[in-house]
């Protein structure tokens, strides 16, 4: 759960970057920040290091990275990592809390089991149009929670849901999965303002996939004109 010290620390801590994780396409750089007497880690994505891509809008993917984070929170999933959108070192951009991952788990193994913080995950994905579900991208702690990171390519206005976590690919919605569906096909009109994020067009393309998954009861299957897993698969 986001907690106010966190939240002020990442919102309002000096931020100082201190590495680069170089496999990432975009700049993605570690930092440290310090507010008063706390400190944390965190990934700090300018948005001024954004690579341009032939289907998303530039300098849009910082954006996205905290709209994923909304929707997460406010479903109560609690699948995203606290992140802001604030200034730093190299400009404005998205800056997100560090997770620590519990290396003695297999991601290579766990990403598909029957877990069901992986079905949550999936849940999510399919609600933010996620084309990029990488196995890497899937963040289990030692207390037990799981956390996904790199939202930054969701919620296109075409059906481009692309993941790992297929094993419940066409499996009935449960009660609670509904109950949550509902609850933000409402909220969209109501309490949940992406607008500041992303155009019209997606937050009506949103709404469109939560009816539909609303009306068909049902996890999503592949989308046979596009590709299903995303390369590389790690």
């Amino acid at each position: 759960m986001v907690t106010e010290d966190k939240f002020l620390l990442l919102s309002k801590g000096e931020l100082v970057v201190t590495g680069r994780l170089v496999d990432a396409s975009n700049a993605t750089l570690f930092a440290s920040l310090t507010f008063e007497d706390q400190s944390m880690n965190a990934i700090y994505k300018p948005v001024a290091g954004e690579r341009p891509l032939w289907d998303f809008p530039d300098g849009a993917l910082a954006d996205r990275e905290y709209a994923a984070f909304l929707v997460s929170e406010y479903l109560g999933l609690g699948v995203v990592p606290l992140t802001v959108l604030r200034d730093g070192p190299y400009g404005e951009g998205m800056v997100q809390e560090w997770i620590d991952i519990d290396e003695s788990i297999d991601l290579g193994s766990f990403f598909s089991t029957d877990n069901a913080d992986l079905r949550a995950m999936a849940f999510f994905d399919a609600i933010i149009n996620n084309t990029d579900r990488k196995i890497g991208h899937l963040l289990p702690t030692a207390s037990g929670n799981l956390y996904g990171c790199d939202h930054g390519v969701t919620f296109h206005a075409d059906d481009k849901l692309r993941t790992v976590l297929w094993q419940w690919a066409g499996d009935s919605l449960t009660d609670a999965e509904l109950l949550l569906l509902n609850k933000l096909s409402t909220g969209l009109d109501v309490d949940l303002d992406l607008s500041p994020h992303l155009t019209s067009l997606e937050i009506a393309a949103i709404k469109n996939r939560v009816s539909r998954l609303i009306a068909q009861a049902a996890m999503p299957q592949p989308n046979p004109n596009w590709p299903a897993v995303p390369w590389p698969a790690f």
